[in-house]
């Protein structure tokens, strides 16, 4: 069995955490993920506070365990957010899409476990000098909004410049993966793009599809002229809005930013893969099946466990 510091202190069964993916991560979504022994999160995005406070809700309802929401600062409703994990009494936070500094006084008085994602090790170092709790080590293999760094290079990177715990996320879909994230010094993973396919997502059915059929090199990185670069499954969409963001005589900003305007949930609310954006990270080549959320937890830390012990060969 493994265990690490992360499950024992926040009473999970494995010390996994679900993406905080947009359009994605419900209530359903969530409180499956933590009923099945991991973290599960509902993702805030750009939901006006009571509309965090009505998801928030229906996940207690769907579970007795802990979950944890996840802010994107970015949205412009990111104080009612902040003020509503207070208030419906939220004991974990991982947030996104910028720096969480403005927020963690409040959460860290109220008891709240603070976990940012972090694309460098200056923003781990900044986050943990104000309070965090842990650091989600993100690199740019994951599927949404990615970063530079692999999670190769990046998570012992993190793991050596901090003091707190560090969850690796980024190309995370097996138990081998899984693997080498705590040989590279995490203590525990996040996982979002095999999530997708569990059976308490409630995306479209076109959507998983399209995961269940990815090939290794059928994602692509969209945004990077806007500053905020974009992981993808390629479709009629990022092939529209490749040749827009390299043609700036006839596409400037606002119009290129205009044309992602509602395509995630198109996607994965309404079904439109051709034109709707459908986030997954490189790791979609290898979700094969769609399964209740406890299977996947319990087949991916089995194959981890099994590979852990099976290190020693390597060994003279």
């Amino acid at each position: 069995m493994i265990s690490t510091v992360i499950d024992k202190e926040l009473g999970l069964e494995f010390p996994i955490f679900q993406g905080g993916m947009a359009w994605v991560a419900d209530a359903s979504l969530a409180a499956g993920v933590s009923n099945a022994g991991g973290l599960g999160l509902i993702a805030a995005m750009n939901s006006n506070g009571e509309q965090l406070r009505e998801e928030i809700r229906k996940c207690k309802q769907l579970t007795d365990k802990i979950f944890g929401v996840n802010i994107m600062l970015a949205s412009p409703f990111a104080d009612e957010a902040a003020k509503v994990v207070v208030e419906e009494g939220i004991k974990v936070v991982t947030t996104g899409a910028g720096t969480p500094t403005k927020y963690m006084p409040m959460w860290n008085e109220a008891g709240i476990k603070v976990i940012p994602v972090v694309a460098s090790v200056a923003l781990a170092r900044m986050v943990e000098k104000r309070g965090a709790y842990a650091v989600i080590a993100e690199g740019g293999e994951s599927g949404g909004h990615v970063g530079d760094l692999s999670t190769m290079a990046l998570v012992p990177q993190v793991v050596d410049a901090v003091n707190i715990p560090v969850i690796a996320a980024g190309g995370i879909a097996d138990g081998r993966q899984i693997a080498a994230a705590f040989m590279l010094g995490a203590k525990g993973v996040q996982v979002g793009t095999r999530f997708l396919v569990c059976n308490e997502c409630t995306i479209s059915q076109e959507y998983k599809n399209k995961i269940l059929k990815a090939k290794d090199l059928d994602t692509v990185v969209t945004g990077k002229r806007l500053g905020h670069p974009v992981r993808g499954i390629r479709n009629a969409f990022t092939k529209e809005y490749t040749k827009c963001e390299y043609d700036k005589t006839s596409c400037d900003d606002e119009t290129l930013e205009n044309m992602g305007v509602g395509k995630l949930r198109a996607a994965a609310r309404g079904g439109d893969v051709k034109n709707g954006t459908v986030l997954a990270g490189q790791v979609a080549a290898m979700v094969k099946k769609e399964q209740p959320a406890r299977e996947m937890i319990e087949e991916m830390f089995a194959q981890a466990e099994e590979k852990l012990k099976g290190a020693a060969q390597w060994v003279k």
